[in-house]
């Protein structure tokens, strides 16, 4: 049923409560940041609407009649619903926007991500970041459909649906185990050999082998089947520690174990390896709150 045409505005009830407490229009109409003579306009539209007289008017001021106190204890009940209402969504969108779901691809997670978290807390203390991990195109997917309001990749594609921003670069490193033949070629491999190679490859989808494969094609090369396939980058490095195959990984995520010597970087002649990390989000939509911080942050 919809509301009768003299209760949808609540506003001038409002004021007449405060007339009921505060003893006056003048002060009302202080309390509510209007002219006195526009509380008067008010309350009069209100009594012609109602075909009631609210206030008594004289010189020395307005007070409520029998019928206004009679009304104004009635509009009590639905001003402080109407408040309550406007808490409740308040709450809510408050709630909604201070949890950030974030979707972030293995690489960006694992070695910047945790940076940019720290610096977000610093900011917003109140915002709880929901992450999600996965390869890019999984990222890519999970801002498509709103699981994530913000998503992190390394591939070179970016879906269609989805706006990206830089947030910084990276540089692809192959890598093998120091007992490797190419470990003592000092002066690197070529692209050819690289492509020709079975290596320890991440799965379909993600934004590394994605980015190896599109500069050996830049090249006119077809990269061989990957011998081993896993999702994991901790996984695939112990397999070419292992001597399994070589690797090709982000130089973010095995700079420990070249300081260590666990693994040695092998150079590729005239193969250019270097790649952009982003932030995407969906497009026609501006970001805001803390998704806008964390791209802010991201992007400095």
């Amino acid at each position: 049923m919809p509301l009768p045409s003299r209760v949808t505005d609540l506003g001038p009830y409002e004021l007449l409560l405060s007339v009921a407490r505060l003893g006056s229009v003048g002060a009302a109409a202080r309390a509510h940041g209007v002219t006195q003579p526009t509380a008067s306009a008010r309350l009069s539209g209100l009594e012609r609407r109602l075909g009631i007289a609210l206030l008594d008017r004289s010189a020395r001021g307005s007070r409520l009649t029998s019928e206004g106190a009679l009304v104004a204890d009635w509009a009590r009940t639905a001003v402080d619903a109407a408040a309550a209402l406007e808490a409740g969504v308040v709450s809510l969108r408050r709630t909604r926007e201070d949890r950030l779901p974030v979707a972030a691809s293995m690489t960006v997670a694992e070695y910047l991500l945790p940076h940019w978290l720290a610096a977000l807390r610093t900011s917003t203390p109140d915002t709880s970041v929901a992450l999600t991990t996965g390869n890019s195109d999984e990222v890519a997917a999970a801002v498509l459909d709103g699981t994530a309001g913000l998503g992190f990749i390394e591939g070179p594609d970016v879906p269609e649906g989805l706006r990206a921003a830089a947030v910084g670069h990276d540089v692809l490193t192959v890598i093998v185990a120091p007992t490797h033949p190419w470990a003592r070629r000092r002066s690197g491999i070529s692209a050819d050999e690289l492509a020709a190679t079975a290596l320890v490859s991440r799965e379909p989808g993600s934004g590394t082998r994605l980015s190896l494969e599109r500069a050996l094609l830049s090249l006119g090369l077809t990269p061989a089947r990957p011998m081993l396939e896993l999702s994991s980058t901790t996984a695939i490095k112990a397999s070419v520690a292992d001597g399994v195959a070589p690797a090709v990984l982000s130089s973010l995520a095995v700079s420990g174990e070249l300081a260590g010597q666990v693994l040695t970087a092998v150079p590729v002649i005239k193969l250019d390896l270097r790649r952009t990390l982003r932030l995407v989000h969906p497009a026609g939509r501006l970001l805001a709150g803390p998704a806008k911080e964390l791209a802010g942050i991201a992007q400095s």
